[in-house]
């Protein structure tokens, strides 16, 4: 490969993740997003949607089979309940009127309610055309990894969805275990490969994994995406855990920023289905503070809302998966994505403020062991780190929320100029990823350049 074309790369990663090399941005703008609603407004300044009605719900295409997909999914996790079992009425309602607007992506498991989730599915969305609905499920983890098992598994639920083929299936909760329990789960027994015979006879029309845990197994299954052809990933992606899912401890432990997760699969052509929107709930209900700094901006819209929008203003989402339980929250929800109203710029930095103010800014966690030197770029990565936890550390760093924010930039960038040579900045990263395996620490190295990037300006351009 040539430098010119190096370079090119290193341009589009750093667009990929919305990074700017013409000015010194904030580390907390969230830039991927701002682009993406540029491109989403009419002549009027006025938003509209990605495909579909104007006035409806907004559909996002499939890359691989060109079907639209519903940006608002339904979660058929958390059914609404009636006597202690599943009201199945109210699921046929709330069903009825998530198809009436425009919502057609549905998503269970056969774990979900005790293994009840995907009998309701089936019953509801039986009762309207095939070819109206998506249907997503999974091959869950229930202690038997046998190939025999796994194909009972997929075959009870094609039984218990009244259906002869599945939209969507995922190999469910990747990344528990590491390396060893995806092998024992899906490799060594075949499964993955029967899955992928499955899906070439057209009994599964999409492939893809959900994750949690252990990135180096997120990271195994995209590098070899050659060999097994996903064509989605599901991730917990919200504007807390873009950049701060290491200080989420709640629910499921992700060892990688969303930041980084939704990067590497917008790098590897796979498209995103996403959980967590809300953070189990969480972002529908933050502190007071934060609410009235949303409400400066938009009276009306609810946090639920922000969230959601935060979400689907990404172009890499397919849909945006929540648990509506209750036909009010289900109302909501399709409002607010009929249509997505892109976030702003300025809103884009608004959310990341709450997020750092609700997190804390971290720390890289480099142990500057020196494994992953030397950069075939040339890039002093453990330096690089040190001097951006140094000015964390001591109260340096320039945050947008100091009042002194532009005197601590011009004073990081200058003192980051002195510290290192030109061919040692973050700026010659070229995201060739060399040095994701020798990392001890699992840093997602290429992310945290950018970072540093966006602070000193894309210095070396």
């Amino acid at each position: 490969m040539d430098r010119g074309n190096q370079n090119l790369n290193r341009r589009q990663f750093l667009k990929r993740l919305g990074m700017t090399t013409a000015s010194a941005a904030a580390l907390t703008s969230i830039g991927p997003i701002s682009a993406f609603a540029d491109s989403l407004t009419n002549k009027n300044g006025n938003s509209a949607p990605v495909e579909g009605n104007p006035e409806g719900m907004t559909l996002r295409v499939n890359r691989h089979n060109g079907e639209k997909v519903s940006l608002l999914g339904y979660g058929m996790m958390r059914l609404p309940q009636k006597d202690g079992k599943i009201d199945q009425d109210m699921v046929n309602k709330e069903v009825d009127y998530a198809l009436a607007h425009g919502v057609n992506y549905f998503d269970t498991a056969p774990v979900y309610h005790g293994g009840q989730s995907e009998i309701a599915t089936g019953i509801a969305l039986h009762r309207h055309p095939r070819k109206s609905y998506f249907i997503a499920t999974k091959m869950s983890d229930r202690g038997n990894h046998t190939l025999e098992a796994g194909k009972k598994m997929f075959h009870d639920s094609l039984a218990k969805l009244q259906v002869d083929y599945i939209d969507y299936y995922l190999l469910h909760s990747v990344g528990g275990g590491g390396l060893d329990k995806l092998n024992d789960r899906f490799i060594n027994n075949g499964l993955l490969d029967w899955l992928c015979e499955q899906r070439d006879k057209g009994v599964i029309r999409n492939l893809g994994f959900s994750y949690h845990g252990d990135v180096r197994v997120f990271d195994w299954l995209l590098d070899h995406n050659d060999k097994y052809g996903f064509t989605f990933v599901q991730i917990e992606m919200n504007y807390i855990d873009w950049r701060h899912a290491s200080l989420n401890k709640g629910g499921w432990k992700q060892d990688a920023d969303a930041e980084y997760l939704y990067a590497k699969s917008e790098k590897a052509g796979v498209q995103n289905v996403v959980m967590e929107p809300l953070l189990g709930g969480r972002l529908a209900k933050i502190p007071e503070e934060y609410v009235n700094r949303l409400k400066a901006v938009r009276p009306e819209a609810t946090p639920a809302s922000w969230a959601f929008r935060w979400v689907g203003s990404h172009p890499n989402i397919l849909t945006t998966l929540s648990g509506m339980t209750t036909m009010e929250v289900l109302e909501e929800n399709v409002r607010t994505f009929s249509p997505l109203d892109p976030c702003t710029t300025s809103e884009n930095e608004l959310l990341a403020k709450i997020a750092d103010d609700m997190s804390g800014l971290p720390v890289i966690p480099c142990t500057a062991c020196r494994y992953c030197m030397p950069c075939p770029y040339g890039v002093d990565i453990p330096g690089n780190f040190a001097y951006y936890n140094k000015a964390i550390n001591e109260g340096k760093f320039p945050d947008k929320k100091s009042l002194d924010y532009k005197v601590r930039l011009t004073d990081f960038v200058n003192g980051y100029k002195k510290t290192f040579k030109e061919s040692e900045w973050a700026s010659q990263c070229m995201d060739c990823e060399a040095c994701l395996p020798k990392c001890p620490q699992q840093i997602r190295i290429p992310n945290q350049m950018s970072r540093i990037v966006e602070l000193v300006g894309g210095a070396g351009e």
